[in-house]
């Protein structure tokens, strides 16, 4: 999959080449304690099954990039690895630091809606922290509900914060 979202910037399946790049988008998020769980950075090696899990057909990993400049990726996950879960999917949307604040946050999250179905899906979840306002704006602008909070599940430098979780459902007739 490739598609030009202007005449500089390309979405397209990801490669594994391209995973120290996704690392290091992933990493640049790590120390705001707004998007990520993780505390530490992780590495390229920690990160291969995940990115194997990932294949173009079902569960994409997506880069956007101008020129050889990564500026963000996006993912769909399974859903607690269950076969009856097989129709949800985490939708997770990193950028670069230098892309943020852009409009591609939001061009990468309607082109996961928008190409769900055709992948299986019926139904995306976001897992987002409760204190990081963007991102609820940016789901709860596409769609997405409530359907779940979780408070003070997560621990950030000693301090307490609520997981939200945000769903949409999509075309039911998703195969």
């Amino acid at each position: 999959m490739s598609n030009t979202v202007s005449p500089t910037i390309v979405l397209r399946d990801a490669a594994l080449t391209d995973l120290p790049a996704i690392v290091e988008i992933y990493n640049s998020t790590v120390a705001s304690r707004q998007v990520t769980a993780d505390l530490d950075p992780v590495t390229v090696e920690s990160r291969m099954a995940w990115f194997h899990a990932h294949s173009p057909a079902h569960r994409p990993l997506w880069v956007a990039q101008r020129g050889e400049e990564m500026l963000g990726w996006l993912s769909l996950s399974d859903f607690y690895g269950r076969p009856a879960y097989r129709k949800t999917a985490e939708v997770s949307i990193y950028l670069a630091p230098a892309a943020r604040g852009q409009g591609l946050g939001r061009y990468l999250l309607g082109q996961a809606i928008e190409r769900a179905p055709a992948l299986g899906v019926a139904t995306l979840l976001g897992f987002i922290f409760g204190h990081n306002a963007p991102s609820l704006g940016l789901f709860e602008a596409f769609g997405f509900a409530r359907w779940g909070d979780l408070p003070r599940v997560a621990e950030l430098d000693g301090v307490e914060r609520d997981l939200i979780i945000l769903g949409k459902r999509l075309d039911a007739s998703a195969s």
